[in-house]
This record gives structure tokens, sequence and C-alpha cells, in this order.
């Protein structure tokens, strides 16, 4: 947090000590238009060129690996071999983005409702949250490949309006339980002194859970979020491998890399990982902007530390 600064002001308090000077606080505010330009040059530097300067080492290092055990690429792909599938397959590439990305997104909003009010129930009973909490985690321990065929056969046979449906439901399951943890975490370790005060002033149940509870959480439910946002593309192509409608268009990176796969393309394959990769970072480089949107007037994680 910026520390305040002790300001004197003179001016009128009561009638008798007119003309005395005033104490005031006043929250101390630096003035960005007065940061030049190469310091903020120099932040964003500080920013891109760490990860930038990680890719190089790490392309660097697979094609020393490639080279130095002199690797099939029956194997494993080098580089080129990747770089040839994206030129060669990137129309189909970028319309499987965009279908895993649209499921991903759907489950992950999907996980985020759900994992929220369950959440919520459990924060306002101790027996219910021994009762759910338990339970919520077997979305992360029963195998995906186990029941994404029973997922697809129930979604199938009931009235609902199927597509990718399955797949979302699928993408829903391996990212919900992150959420769960979080938000539960937030609504649970409000300071008791706080909740002290709500009841000092006579606030209902619902009243303490809004104004109190809910914006205790809200940086625990977006850590939540962004750790569900990788897990959803994950469970996206896992649904699509499973229970994809196994067509370039609309069979997302899952059918891709499947295709790959079975025929030998192993440049395609490389490529489809790679892009399932990048989409995966894309999101949560998004995601950590909209934490920084939302808690960056208000909250310790967000704000600047001072220079």
């Amino acid at each position: 947090m910026r520390s305040p600064k002790r300001e004197v002001r003179y001016g009128r308090g009561n009638a008798s000590d007119e003309g005395d000077p005033v104490l005031s606080w006043e929250e101390d505010q630096p003035d960005t238009s007065l940061v030049p330009a190469q310091s903020r040059v120099r932040t964003m530097l500080e920013n891109v060129l760490p990860p930038v300067a990680g890719l190089a080492v790490l392309i660097g290092a697979w094609i020393a690996v490639i080279r130095w055990q002199h690797t099939s690429p029956l194997i494993a792909p080098s580089p080129g071999d990747v770089v040839n599938g994206f030129r060669d397959n990137a129309g189909d590439l970028l319309t499987a983005v965009w279908s895993t990305f649209q499921d991903a997104a759907l489950g992950l909003a999907l996980s985020i409702v759900v994992g929220v009010l369950l959440a919520v129930v459990m924060s306002q009973s101790k027996l219910l949250e021994r009762a759910i909490y338990p339970y919520s985690s077997l979305a992360q321990t029963v195998p995906i490949f186990a029941i994404a065929p029973l997922i697809g056969t129930i979604v199938g046979n009931s009235q609902l309006p199927v597509g990718h449906l399955p797949i979302v439901l699928v993408s829903f399951i391996i990212s919900v339980f992150p959420i769960i943890a979080n938000s539960i975490l937030g609504l649970t370790s409000v300071d008791p002194s706080h909740r002290n005060l709500f009841k000092m002033y006579n606030a209902s149940r619902l009243q303490e859970l809004l104004f109190l509870r809910v914006p205790f959480a809200v940086p625990y439910i977006l850590t939540g979020v962004r750790v569900s946002s990788g897990l959803a593309i994950i469970g996206a192509i896992v649904g699509e491998v499973y229970l994809g409608n196994g067509g370039p268009q609309d069979g997302g990176l899952g059918y891709e890399t499947w295709t790959a796969g079975t025929q030998g393309q192993w440049g395609l394959l490389g490529a489809s990982a790679l892009s399932a990769g990048l989409l995966g970072v894309g999101v949560f480089i998004a995601l950590g902007a909209l934490n920084t949107v939302v808690l960056r007037r208000w909250h310790e994680s967000a704000l600047r530390p001072e220079s």
C-alpha cells in the first residue's frame, strides 16, 4: 500500500482557532504524467524480454537435443518440422484453436458459476462444507477417459441439443475444483474483527455475504479462475478426442492431434500441441490483465511497489 503523507493546510477549524494550522492526511498519489517515457519503455521491456528470452533458450535446447541425439522425425519433430506443420495446416489449426477456445470458454464459465455458488453454500455452514467439499474433489481424481463415454451416452440420449455439450461438460468437470477450493478459502478467511463489526451493526447474513465475504474473496476467485483456465483447455481437448464430432471444421485441437498421431504427421502433431500451449498462455495472460484491472485500485496483490 502507498504510505500517506502529512500536509499542513491553513484554514478555518472551529470559531476559536481561525487561522491555525490544520493537519490533514492525503494519500500519496504519484503523478503518472511526470513518469518519463524512458521509464515506461524500460518497464515494458522488463515485462516482455524475460519470456522471449526464455522461449529462445527453450527452442535452442530443443534443437540441440534433436541434433545431439540424431533423433528421427518419426520419434520427435524438430522445430523446423513444427514450423512446416504450421505452414501447411494454418487454416485448419486456426479453425481448431477457435473451436477449442469456444468449448473451453463455455466449460470455464460453467465452472465459475457452479463453483462459486457451491462455495457460497458451503461457506454458510460447516456442516454443509463437510458434506459437499470432499466430493467436489472427485472431478480431480476420476479418470476422465473413463467417464467421457458415459457423458456422451447420457447427453446423447437426453432431449438437450447435443452439439459440443459433452465436450463442454468434460471441460467443466476438469476445471471446476480449483474454483471451488479458492472460493471457499476466500469466503471463510474473513477477518473476525470485520465480521464482529457487521454483527455490531445488526447486518443480516445476506448483507455480510454480499458486502464483506464476496468482496474479500474476489482475489481468491480470480486466482482459481486463472488456474482453471488451463485445465478447461485440457478438458476441451480431451473431450474432443473422445467425444468430438470428427471433422476438421469443428473437431478442435483434439481432432487435429488425434488425426496427426494416427497418420504419423509429426510436424502437425507438434504444431497442434504448440497451438494448445499458446492458447493456454494467451488465456492466462488475458485473465491476468483482468485480475489487474479488477484489483489494481484496492488490493495489495495488484498494487505496484514503491520505487
